[in-house]
């Protein structure tokens, strides 16, 4: 990606570590495959909080990979709550 001129930050907050750390290794593996010679993205996370920052050399490749982004996260963070669910409920 060329220098990044725009840049977007997320931050994320769990109700623990571990759930943050699930979300985050869901996301790291994409890391590298979607990313373009546009936009890019860094995760971080200190305990519960996961933070997303996506960077762009233009508003366009800012949207684009904001809206990708977000959706990625939507769906770890959906797929863990029904494990969380499913477990808790084989756990009765």
């Amino acid at each position: 990606m060329d220098t990044p001129v725009h840049e977007a930050t997320y931050d994320f907050e769990y109700d623990s570590a571990d759930a943050a750390s699930i979300v985050e290794r869901s996301l790291r593996r994409e890391i590298g495959e979607i990313d373009d010679d546009r936009s890019g993205v860094a995760l971080e996370r200190d305990g519960r909080t996961l933070t997303v920052r996506v960077e762009a050399a233009d508003l366009v490749a800012l949207r684009a990979a904001t809206n990708t982004w977000l959706s990625l996260i939507d769906v770890a963070e959906g797929v863990r709550s029904a494990g969380a669910e499913r477990s808790r409920a084989r756990s009765v």
